[in-house]
């Protein structure tokens, strides 16, 4: 069961490029313990970052977590990897709550998105 059962069902609006974003693959350990307090304190902090754009995350039923967090420039997914309370959570993270984890960054030079329309019902008349 995923910590973000209350995020929109829904994905990060494109946005112009160049923008970056931070790709955060999981595998937990069964020492949970405070972790999803801690995570909901990490989003709520992330969204303070200046440049910050927004995230999506999804789970797995066999336990693969994804988050993969949007900035707009370098210097924002800089002062989030450096942020004091984010790094104590990386901390606990790799002593408690995580098996194995990935990081992945990348520049993004190409965004396009879709919402379907929804369909108007004709009025009953």
């Amino acid at each position: 069961m995923s910590d973000h059962a209350e995020a929109p069902v829904a994905p990060v609006e494109a946005h112009e490029p160049p923008y970056y974003l931070a790709v955060f693959t999981t595998v937990r350990t069964q020492e949970q313990s405070d972790y999803s307090e801690t995570n909901a304190r990490m989003e709520d902090l992330v969204k303070d970052i200046p440049g910050y754009l927004g995230m999506d995350h999804a789970q797995t039923p066999g336990g693969l977590g994804i988050t993969v967090g949007y900035f707009r420039d370098a210097d924002a997914l800089t002062q989030w990897r450096t942020d004091a309370e984010h790094r104590a959570a990386q901390r606990r993270g790799r002593a408690e709550w995580y098996q194995s984890y990935t990081l992945h960054v990348a520049k993004v030079e190409r965004s396009q998105g879709f919402t379907r329309e929804v369909a108007q019902s004709p009025a009953a008349g």
